[in-house]
């Protein structure tokens, strides 16, 4: 079983980060008066994980009945919202005292705006029975009609010692052998994306047996972050031959100019040691660079 789903969280106690939006959950789930909500944020950072707990601490044993969860890879036009959404908020289901069905649309921005336009009117008429929960990458995305119906929620990309603190804890339960630069490298690749961490976590461990930075880097297959600091040392000393012969070497990795530049400003945000105007010289140029079909 993927690692990503044997510890997809089931209680809101036990979901990672973002602590003041999940205690407003919390709250929702003591009160059991659930609101239409949105929740919008980066990918991998527990949002739909997060209304399934929440819709588990609602509904209980009736979690199976009450609810409906449709994926960004299902049909979602607008027939899919008359047909297969309208009857299931016409269902009568027996739930809880106090509660309501709860409709869960993922990627809810990837709906078409037709869709949107008629989701809106169900969500009025049936409001005394059903409840919807939207997640999606951008709330913009979202007609102002549905916006103004739901409270919005937004969820900020997890800190690294936050997804530290996960990995170390499947890496005991798993007996995954594993040094210090290895989860650094785990958390540098995945960027507060907490599913791509565990995921490469997976591959990682089933691939090499042993999670090291270089096993790492060769599972997610990125420029390594060594090569390119030690290209931004030799640019900082004036040696541009040296710089040069490091990035040719990537190039000829096979990576591509979008890998080297994105993994030159990553690197770039993260050298303390460099002077801070230094610093914002090279974000400035790496984030304005042309990029063409091969290094200049």
């Amino acid at each position: 079983m993927p690692w990503v789903e044997k510890y997809r969280p089931v209680y809101l106690d036990d979901i990672v980060g973002n602590t003041d939006t999940v205690e407003r959950l919390k709250v929702i789930a003591e009160d059991g008066n659930m609101p239409h909500i949105i929740i919008s944020g980066m990918p991998g950072i527990g949002k739909t994980t997060s209304i399934h707990c929440l819709a588990h601490a609602l509904l209980g044993d009736a979690y199976r009945e009450g609810v409906l969860e449709l994926n960004a890879s299902d049909e979602r036009g607008i027939d899919v919202v008359r047909n297969k959404i309208k009857l299931f908020a016409q269902r009568k289901v027996t739930l809880p005292p106090g509660r309501h069905k709860i409709i869960i649309l993922d990627e809810a921005d990837s709906m078409t705006a037709g869709a949107q336009q008629a989701l809106r009117r169900t969500m009025e008429i049936y409001s005394n029975t059903t409840r919807f929960a939207l997640a999606c990458n951008m709330s913009n995305k979202i007609i102002e009609p549905i916006q103004s119906r739901c409270a919005i929620l937004r969820y900020s990309k997890l800190r690294d010692a936050e997804v530290l603190k996960r990995l170390k804890e499947i890496c005991e339960i798993e007996k995954v052998q594993y040094n210090d630069e290895g989860l650094a490298a785990l958390i540098f690749t995945a960027e507060g994306d907490m599913r791509q961490a565990i995921n490469n976590l997976q591959s990682t461990w089933s691939g090499f047996g042993f999670v090291s930075q270089d096993n790492v880097f060769k599972i997610c297959d990125q420029p390594h972050p060594i090569v390119v600091r030690a290209m931004v040392k030799a640019c900082q000393k004036g040696d541009v031959d040296g710089a040069l012969s490091r990035i040719h070497s990537l190039w000829e990795q096979g990576y591509s100019a979008v890998d080297i530049v994105t993994t030159v400003f990553r690197v770039v945000k993260g050298m303390d040691d460099l002077p801070e105007y230094t610093k914002l010289e090279f974000i400035r140029v790496s984030g304005g660079v042309s990029l063409r079909k091969g290094p200049r």
